[in-house]
């Protein structure tokens, strides 16, 4: 999240060093955050759901968390499942299914497995999924895994399981970033989609800001003051190593992506004013983009990597423009308000996501590219940093709630809410990682 705009911002355009100094000061006024795993609640459902049944698997209880269960959870919290209770089955992957009582629980879809140990302290799993009112098999997998993989094979069942219902690809398997202030220490996690298996990739006494995914899911980009100024970092999860790839003289922030993960777009001020950059990943090769005299920042990569949305003040006020990423023309795409802000186009490009002040409320909003009508997602009054799940169904984003920072999601048709929190803790910055091959 790049603070220019943000909604505690005292004025439009304000100086880069108060820019800062509000940073500063809204980090440091976080409550302290407990180190655990972040929790979700669903706070509404969509309509239209798909009724299945996900039968307890045989043998899994010899894993913790049940396969099944990590199922039935993922299936749920999506908002396009309605999950039907089963209680107690003597059914496994080679079962023959009578329809019947699944017909009579109305029941669309049943899944069905079984957990097996295969020596060395390794289990297979298989599972398969039918079609009750067809009363034929959709298809079936089976995997191989220790039982600390428990978790992420139930989300690649459940990610096969809502693409073959929905036609879309599953996000379950995939992971989000954000960052959490545990008393004096900010901490950058990663953790699954679900808030499980939280991880810190960073742990310092400074804030840490703007993570943002690579394309391959390998590395983040992110902004960190542990050098008492703002310097952009890539760092790598498998190795943990950690290059400065913007340290230049003033402000560096607000890293970006292009699609090929070759370049980074960034916000430097070494050359006076807020404005953008385009650099190779590795921090060579470092051009401006634009010159203006207006703030120009939150750069965005289109997924075609061909443009690049950001947030500026040239107009007078904070509102979302366009530019080729190789520089050109620049394009106004918000005029609808006064204050636009954050643009985070859908992995399709159809779509855009931004936050908009609404009668003194600060609410994620999506617009439709080619008919610019625009709709108002969340209901909530200081939402920020929105982030899209790769198939573009759900968007991630920081609110407050009761005083303090939690993330949520919601639909990109708004009938889904879930609410994500570390109990008694802040978390802030989210970002949502892309699908891993």
């Amino acid at each position: 999240m790049e603070l220019t705009y943000n909604p505690r911002s005292l004025s439009a355009r304000p100086t880069v060093e108060r820019l800062f100094r509000a940073l500063i000061l809204c980090l440091a006024l976080l409550a302290t955050a407990a180190n655990a795993q972040l929790t979700i609640e669903i706070t509404g459902a969509g309509g239209n759901q798909i009724p299945i049944a996900v039968v307890p698997f045989a043998g899994e209880s010899a894993l913790t968390p049940g396969i099944s269960d990590v199922i039935e959870a993922d299936l749920a919290r999506s908002g396009r499942f309605r999950t039907l209770y089963t209680g107690p089955q003597n059914l496994n992957d080679t079962s023959a299914i009578d329809y019947a009582p699944w017909r009579a629980k109305n029941a669309d879809a049943l899944v069905a497995g079984g957990v097996y140990p295969v020596g060395g302290g390794r289990f297979e799993a298989r599972f398969r999924l039918y079609d009750v009112p067809k009363q034929a098999q959709l298809g079936a997998l089976a995997f191989t895994l220790t039982a600390a993989q428990a978790r992420p094979t139930g989300h690649r069942i459940a990610d096969f399981v809502y693409e073959k219902l929905t036609g879309e690809r599953g996000v379950f398997s995939t992971r989000i970033a954000y960052v959490v202030k545990n008393g004096s220490r900010y901490q950058l996690q990663i953790a699954d989609a679900d808030g499980a298996n939280a991880q810190a990739a960073l742990t310092s006494l400074e804030p840490i800001m703007s993570p943002a995914w690579s394309p391959d899911g390998t590395r983040l980009a992110y902004v960190s003051f542990e050098n008492k100024k703002p310097v952009v970092y890539v760092h790598s999860l498998a190795t943990g190593r950690r290059v400065a790839v913007a340290n230049f003289r003033g402000s560096n922030s607000a890293p970006a992506w292009s699609p090929d993960g070759r370049t980074l777009a960034v916000v430097l001020s070494r050359e006076g004013g807020s404005q953008l950059f385009l650099m190779r990943a590795d921090g060579s090769s470092v051009h401006r983009l634009l010159s203006s005299s207006a703030i120009d920042t939150e750069p965005f990569f289109a997924p075609d990597g061909k443009s690049i949305y950001f947030t500026s003040d040239r107009g007078g006020s904070p509102q979302i423009y366009r530019v080729p990423a190789e520089g050109g023309p620049v394009e106004r795409v918000t005029f609808e308000g006064s204050y636009n802000v954050t643009p985070r186009p859908s992995p399709d490009g159809k779509f855009l996501a931004f936050v908009r002040r609404n009668e003194g409320r600060f609410q994620v909003a999506v617009m439709d590219l080619a008919s610019r009508q625009v709709l108002v997602l969340t209901d909530t009054a200081r939402d920020e940093s929105p982030s899209f799940a790769p198939n573009g169904r759900m968007l991630l984003y920081a609110t407050q709630v009761g005083g303090r920072g939690v993330l949520a999601a919601v639909s990109s048709d708004g009938s889904v809410r879930q609410r994500l929190s570390v109990p008694a803790g802040d978390v802030r910055e989210p970002a949502w990682g892309p699908f891993l091959n």
